[in-house]
């Protein structure tokens, strides 16, 4: 199966914060391969800005480094040289006036014009801000924020406001690479575009459905920041929440972007208060040959969780009764993310003397592997009666789609590309980021108030055994964590 690749329009892209850790490692490297795909015009300009003062040959120079780091090709493969020429750079001040005559002049007046904010929250507003009454944005412009939107509520309504002041929603991009994946947009298209799982999704069919993040590595590098956020709002506020949503929504009218936001938001107004007996939350321990989550953080009385494991529940007629269990966490048995519906079990068994029928899953895989995986009873081969076995129907995009299953963009790559169409569909609306802090809020404000230190468990594990009976209590099972 080939893969059709659709050209976007001419652009001017503008990086700020392009020297730092993401425009190097996802960014730029994102860019380059889709240029190699012929999505981006050789008129398309990329124009990186920071603080640093360089001129445009030292960031080419150093965007080549990133690319043959990050995106696996030879330094002299001659496709880079290519694309370094659609590369220039501009020093800029975020919070003074150097730069931003330059950065002006750099701009195109017909071209689309996209703005990437790849630096700290506390610039977004400073930056908008000299977007607009230096004239560089307009009406059709777009800008790409990443996470953290926020800490909480109230900071997330200032970020929002402080956006609204200088561009439309229309106009504002909130980036979460999950919804880039490939994997989680196939999710919408088996729930809309099949009859077969539609009428069986719903709480009469399904009995839960679990969602796990996990990770190997630690929080060393980056203690210091992730000890003031922890894994409910690292992961579980963002990330977690939009898969949820995925899975729970109501069929929207279209695959629009308001309408698909619509229903997203519908689900996170549903979500009930989380019971504080239906959260775990771990810190990771070190072993003597890896270091603990209090050495990697630099903090020995942090109380910061580096894993959490909860029990959710919806109130609405769809989902009323079937749980969803949501697990996240560092230096975890193996890197794996996934979410499996498992379906009730058959009221009766015609196969008495086989063994009991077990209850079908849809396990959606979104990394490593990403694909899809059935499990369904059949007869066990061979004479001797009837025997039922479970087996799997997989569906590996490697296997599925041959070689370009096993080349799929990053997530980067397709949802800069959807920003450059002006598609919004993958990325959160405000009202979606605020309510997911307002029903977060109040776990975060519960722990704070209890004082009670995580769970411990050890690296390598599958995570404290609090967790394990988290489902236990509700006679289920966590899905054994493995890449």
């Amino acid at each position: 199966m080939v893969s059709r690749v659709i050209p976007v329009d001419d652009f001017d892209l503008v990086i700020f914060g392009a020297t730092g850790d993401l425009a190097q490692r996802k960014i730029l490297p994102g860019l380059f391969r889709r240029f190699v795909a012929g999505q981006i015009p050789d008129s398309a300009r990329i124009i990186g800005a920071a603080r640093t003062d360089q001129d445009d040959a030292a960031f080419r120079s150093e965007a080549a480094k990133a690319i043959v780091e990050f995106g696996g090709i030879a330094a002299d493969d001659p496709r880079l040289a290519q694309f370094l020429e659609l590369l220039s750079y501009t020093p800029i001040d975020a919070r003074g006036e150097d730069g931003w005559t330059e950065l002006k002049s750099r701009i195109r007046p017909r071209a689309v014009h996209a703005f990437y904010f790849s630096v700290a929250p506390a610039l977004f507003g400073d930056i908008a801000s000299r977007l607009a009454s230096h004239g560089i944005a307009d009406r059709n412009s777009r800008i790409v924020v990443e996470k953290p939107f926020g800490r909480d509520l109230e900071t997330a309504r200032a970020l929002n406001a402080t956006l609204a002041r200088h561009f439309d929603e229309e106009q504002i991009y909130r980036i979460d690479h999950y919804l880039g994946k490939e994997t989680v947009q196939n999710l919408m298209a088996v729930r809309f575009a099949n009859i077969l799982f539609e009428p069986l999704w719903n709480s009469q069919y399904v009995d839960h459905v679990q969602i796990t993040v996990a990770e190997t590595v630690g929080v060393a590098g980056r203690g210091s920041y992730y000890d003031k956020s922890g894994a409910i709002r690292d992961m579980v506020q963002n990330h977690m929440m939009q898969l949820l949503c995925l899975i729970a929504m109501e069929p929207p009218y279209h695959f629009d972007p308001n309408a698909v936001r619509d229903e997203k938001l519908k689900v996170i107004r549903a979500l009930q208060p989380v019971e504080a007996g239906d959260i775990v939350r771990g810190q990771y321990q070190g072993d003597g040959k890896s270091s603990s989550y209090a050495e990697d953080s630099e903090n020995p009385d942090s109380r910061t969780e580096s894993y959490v494991a909860m029990k959710v529940c919806i109130s609405n007629w769809r989902w009323q009764g079937t749980p969803f269990y949501l697990r996240t966490g560092k230096k975890l048995r193996a890197r794996t993310s996934e979410i499996a519906v498992v379906f009730r079990e058959p009221p009766h068994s015609i196969f008495d003397d086989s063994g009991a029928p077990k209850a079908n899953e849809l396990v959606i895989r979104l990394q490593p592997n990403e694909g899809m995986n059935l499990k369904v009873m059949i007869k066990e081969p061979g004479p001797g009666g009837m025997r039922l076995v479970q087996v799997p129907l997989d569906m590996s995009f490697a296997e599925a789609l041959g070689a370009d299953g096993s080349d799929m963009p990053d997530a980067y790559e397709r949802l800069i590309m959807d920003v450059i169409r002006g598609n919004q569909t993958l990325f959160m609306r405000g009202d979606e980021v605020e309510a997911a802090w307002a029903w977060t809020d109040p776990i975060i404000a519960a722990w704070e108030d209890s004082k009670r230190r995580p769970e411990p468990y050890d690296a390598g594990s599958s995570g404290p055994e609090e967790a394990l009976r988290l489902m236990h209590r509700d006679n289920r099972r966590w899905r054994e964590i493995r890449a």
